[in-house]
């Protein structure tokens, strides 16, 4: 008797297409197990044979979180390469390494978390190390590359499925799960919406993460921006994963929902189809959305919208197919070619800020290294565990001999004396630590954060000596001799036992407070002093020690003995990614620490030639007038050291560009809060002051001439062509820019506006003729007098260069366009977010599901502009929609109020009401609209 087998279900044939298979095996779950699949940790069902998944795992600029990796530079340091073959190189290489470390770790998700794609329109942001540039276009082009990297080539599966983060407008930790962004349409379209546009129409991206923040008064995971206009991008399913813990907040921090229930029914309504929350235990979203669904605020169909999307993604990676799927069996990991790229990627992230021919250094030189940057190899929230680390003081012995390179670090070494005359001790480790030492000889942070096994800190006669390092804003940290930081573990006790700071919540700083002729020492992480105890040394609520703090040499003293005899000087300076400056802090100050500018003036004093290279995840404002050369550099990965001394020593030409503005002074900046980049004139685009280095700037060992600009249009497209010739003595890259600029337009335009760019690599005297095509949609702006893109027509200027300011090459030329035309008021009214020109405004939710209204700023006299307005032959009622308490009054062309309406404030802000009054306007006016009290205005309308 033969046996029967049952027939393949249609969800395993890879012959039909995945439409079908995903209707198939949406039909044979039930209600509970959709519902199941809607959390981060989506459970298996073992009857149909469907495994376990997981959404979201972090590849910022490696696998972050799940032990040793490649690490490649900070992703802001990607995006000062401008080179997307390189990018594109690096996500492959991420997305293999995601795939062979899956092979044995099954914690490891497919679902990778990146890129970020938020625009660094803030430098004091505290994110800054996650994006690629302040410009929409850059952005877009190296996320573009970064998504094709880690999707992979095969036309049917995907290495990885990449998720966009973070939608949208997300430039501030301070409040950021509370705080609104106030984003008119100009700036929503033309600026912020257009980095995940271009990447998402690019079609190697699987979804996108909603950020924190609310978006005129909206949450951005209830956002109908998410139907309106992202998914209207592309045909593919795209999964909308939310942020860790954001559906909580809806309700707990933001209260726009009374319920959770509420809130996750909202969720799901308006796009998101994962949800990030209470970590691995997905009882309490299951448990929210079953109730949603039993009280009707969801239907199935709702559930069966979001369980597709989701499982359009696992078919895609090939989890169905593991037969056809060519990336299940990989192994490429810490390979030779992945370790080459990590190189590469570091040596073409450097920027050359100044130079007036120190650089690059002579072989024979006698170089002196100093600085809390010169001999640490970073890493941040979001890097792997590195496998190989090379830092600037260990590349400068490798490259130029270690007998030619003195070092100093410049942190002053003190002793904390106690009042009883005992000085804090640490005490023998008994080779403890060194069972945490990995191959390589470093400590591994997983191993050694929070250690209990570890003696605490004692008090003796003598005492250790410790580095005081110094980061700025009385944030300091404690090293001891061995290396190891003191941390603070659960118990309380203080150990030498960190290798680095980190850690989502930091336990390795501390802060001197001055208490009577002595210094208290409290703990960041905890907020408690530290105090000594009869059992060791810990943090406590009382009993404080009043430590006298002993300096035994400044640290502007071992630089100045160690600086006076080289050749030159090399200070390298900048930032640790975990302290002031990092996700859930933003910076307060472009300055570098004060610590840091002493031992940069001591360096300078006591030897002119004195070279400055800053390792940092963002921006600094630092007086260069004295300095004969300065270069920056993202914190680099685990080839960072090599890189730099390569450069240095002239192995490597610099070639990497300022991906974002460097600002003078923190007068130049607008307040964190302002995400008007046109009214505030704001980052390139539109910033009018003098820079301290322009976006797209950095300099080279070689020289290049640019020439035979030509430009014409075709069937819709500019095309722009030149030459660009290495004139120096050395190959060289060159990063070769195009900008355009409107040169007589009618309304705040940029005023230079990235278009294209390429990097290419030049042999002496070799020559390359660069042809460019650029749609002319992207010269289009967003006219919110009729609430589409529009061309303007008139004179362009064409401008080709090696940055933003350094404009080599430029030509005008005339495009045809759709000219202007009056709003017609009569017919359409004005919603109120349309605005031309705003004072004392922010936009808000107009309803909790869509549409936008505006108020005045608490405190302030709100001032709308709204230019051009047609009132044909005359206007003689006004009829205004708002909410609240307060008054609207109307003007024209800066004449007296025309007509004056006070709403009476009954009801909550959604409750709107019509109010009118009569007026008369006629013809094209200029109408100004002012808004007195907290009231909201969502609609302005007039008839004859």
């Amino acid at each position: 008797m033969t046996a029967h087998t049952p027939p393949t279900p249609p969800f395993r044939d890879p012959s039909l297409p995945f439409a079908k298979r995903i209707d198939d095996l949406l039909s044979r779950l039930t209600l509970d197990e959709k519902t199941a699949f809607l959390h981060q940790f989506a459970p298996a069902v073992d009857r149909l044979g469907v495994d376990a998944f997981r959404t979201g795992q972090e590849a910022l600029h490696g696998v972050a979180w799940m032990g040793p990796a490649t690490v490649f530079p900070q992703a802001v340091g990607l995006g000062a390469t401008w080179n997307t073959d390189l990018v594109r190189r690096v996500g492959e290489a991420v997305s293999k390494e995601v795939r062979a470390l899956r092979a044995h770790d099954d914690r490891v998700g497919l679902n990778v978390w990146a890129p970020t794609v938020n625009l660094l329109r803030h430098p004091l942001w505290g994110r800054n190390e996650e994006g690629y540039s302040e410009d929409p276009k850059l952005t877009s082009a190296i996320a573009t590359a970064y998504t094709r990297g880690l999707r992979g080539d095969h036309p049917t599966y995907w290495r990885t499925a990449p998720v966009l983060k973070h939608w949208l407008a997300h430039n501030n930790e301070t409040d950021r799960a509370t705080s609104s962004s106030s984003v008119r349409p100009r700036v929503l379209h033309e600026y912020d919406m257009r980095a995940f546009r271009e990447t998402v129409e690019a079609g190697a991206v699987a979804g996108v993460m909603p950020a924190y923040n609310l978006v005129n008064g909206r949450p951005n995971h209830v956002s109908p921006y998410l139907r309106e206009h992202l998914r209207a991008w592309t045909e593919e399913e795209l999964l909308v994963c939310s942020d860790a813990g954001a559906p909580s907040n809806l309700v707990d921090h933001e209260h726009y929902f009374d319920t959770h229930e509420e809130a996750t029914a909202a969720s799901l309504r308006a796009g998101v189809d994962s949800f990030t929350d209470h970590g691995t235990d997905s009882s309490q979203m299951i448990g929210r959305l079953k109730r949603a669904h039993e009280r009707g605020l969801l239907t199935e169909a709702d559930i069966d919208t979001a369980v597709r999307r989701q499982l359009s993604v696992r078919f895609r990676l090939g989890e169905f197919d593991p037969d056809h799927d060519p990336h299940a069996d990989a192994k490429d990991f810490d390979t030779p070619a992945h370790r080459e790229l990590a190189r590469e990627a570091a040596e073409q992230a450097i920027v050359l800020l100044k130079n007036d021919g120190t650089l690059p250094l002579a072989r024979d030189s006698r170089i002196a290294v100093v600085g809390l940057l010169a001999d640490e190899c970073k890493l941040d929230w979001y890097s792997g565990t590195l496998i190989h680390r090379s830092t600037p003081l260990e590349g400068l012995y490798e490259r130029f001999g270690a007998e030619r390179v003195e070092f100093a670090e410049g942190v002053d070494r003190v002793l904390l004396r106690t009042g009883e005359g005992t000085f804090l001790h640490v005490p023998a480790a008994d080779g403890a630590a060194d069972e945490a030492r990995g191959a390589e000889g470093a400590l591994d942070p997983a191993l050694l954060a929070g250690r209990t096994d570890l003696p605490p800190l004692t008090t003796d006669p003598a005492g250790t000596e410790f580095a005081l390092i110094d980061w700025g804003e009385g944030t300091l940290t404690l090293r001891a001799p061995d290396g190891r930081y003191l941390s603070v573990a659960e118990d309380g006790f203080l150990r030498a036992s960190a290798d680095q700071p980190g850690g989502w919540v930091v336990q390795e700083t501390f802060r001197l407070e001055p208490h009577g002729d002595g210094h208290l020492l409290r703990h960041v992480g905890t907020g408690r002093h530290v105090s000594v105890s009869a059992d060791g040394v810990k943090v406590a609520d009382e009993n404080p020690e009043t430590f006298e703090l002993i300096v035994v040499e400044r640290g502007e003293d071992a630089v100045t003995r160690v600086t006076a005899e080289a050749d030159v000087v090399l200070v390298v300076a900048g930032n640790d990614p975990h302290i002031h400056g990092r996700e859930t802090e933003d910076r307060t100050t472009l300055r570098l620490p004060a610590h840091q500018e002493r031992l940069l003036r001591a360096a300078r004093a006591a030897n002119p030639n004195t070279v400055l290279a800053l390792v940092s995840a963002y921006p600094y404002a630092v007086d260069t007038t004295a300095l004969p050369a300065v270069l920056w550099t993202a914190h680099g990965g685990q080839a960072a050291g090599t890189a730099l001394a390569r450069v240095l020593a002239g192995d490597v030409s610099p070639a990497g560009r300022l991906p974002q503005t460097w600002y003078a002074d923190d007068a130049d900046l607008p307040d964190l809060l302002d995400y008007d980049v046109i009214g505030g004139r704001q980052t390139y685009l539109y910033f009018e002051g003098t820079p301290l280095f322009p976006f797209g700037h950095g300099l080279s060992y070689a020289s290049f001439s640019y020439g035979d600009l030509a430009t014409r249009v075709e069937d819709g497209t500019l095309h722009v062509s030149f030459t660009v010739t290495n004139t120096g003595d050395r190959e060289a890259d060159e990063v070769a820019q195009v900008y355009a600029r409107a040169a007589d337009p009618a309304l705040p335009r940029p005023r230079r506006q990235l278009l294209a760019h390429r990097r290419v690599a030049l042999a002496p005297g070799a020559r390359a003729e660069l042809a460019f095509e650029v749609p002319l949609h992207a010269l289009e702006f967003w006219d919110v007098a009729r609430g589409d893109w529009r061309l303007e027509p008139g004179p362009y200027d064409i401008l080709a260069g090696a940055s933003s300011e350094d404009v080599r090459l430029r030509t005008t030329m005339s495009l045809d366009g759709e000219p202007g035309a009056p709003r017609a008021v009569l017919a359409r009214g004005l919603d109120a977010a349309d605005f031309d020109e705003q004072s004392g405004i922010e936009i808000v939710d107009r309803t909790k599901t869509e549409g936008d209204a505006v108020t005045a700023v608490p405190g302030l006299a709100g001032e709308l502009l709204y230019r051009a307005c047609d009132f044909g032959t005359g206007a003689a009622e006004v009829t205004v929609t708002v909410a609240g308490e307060g008054t609207v009054e109307l003007s024209v062309d800066g004449g007296p109020v025309l007509a004056e309406l006070t709403a009476s404030g009954s009801g909550g802000p959604y409750d709107y009401t019509a109010l009118g009054a009569t007026l008369t306007v006629e013809g094209v006016r200029d109408l100004r609209v002012g808004l007195r009290g907290p009231l909201r205005l969502a609609h302005v309308g007039f008839s004859g």
